[in-house]
């Protein structure tokens, strides 16, 4: 099964944005389709995510730590006009923290939804 999830910075984040959980796991699904923006190495990914009524064009990069099957979790996030790529230093530290959330089993992911360290989204086959 899999599990379509952000973390509480990415959950902040999105607040401030238009950027809506549907449209997240839109975006998984087509990446599960080979649609992907980036492979960024050590499991982390870039996906560009429009804003709601605005379209990929004027559109958020998300970050996604993924085994590219069961585990989908949405860890950081920033729209093209802010920034325009993360640096080396934040790619590393996500590789990290991608390696740590990736190595969680799915009771340990139970428990952090229930503490609301994770938020699930949606889940599917």
């Amino acid at each position: 099964m899999r599990r379509v999830l952000k973390t509480r910075p990415f959950c902040r984040w999105t607040r401030k944005t238009e950027l809506t959980d549907q449209s997240l796991c839109d975006a998984v699904v087509e990446m599960t389709q080979g649609l992907l923006d980036g492979n960024l190495g050590g499991s982390v990914f870039k996906k560009r995510v429009g804003l709601a009524n605005k379209g990929k064009r004027s559109s958020a990069r998300t970050i996604i730590a993924t085994n590219q099957g069961s585990k989908w979790f949405f860890v950081f996030g920033f729209e093209k006009n802010d920034k325009s790529n993360i640096s080396k230093h934040e790619l590393e530290v996500l590789q990290d923290l991608a390696k740590d959330l990736l190595g969680i089993n799915q009771t340990q992911i139970d428990e952090a939804v229930a503490k609301g360290t994770l938020e699930e989204i949606c889940h599917g086959p």
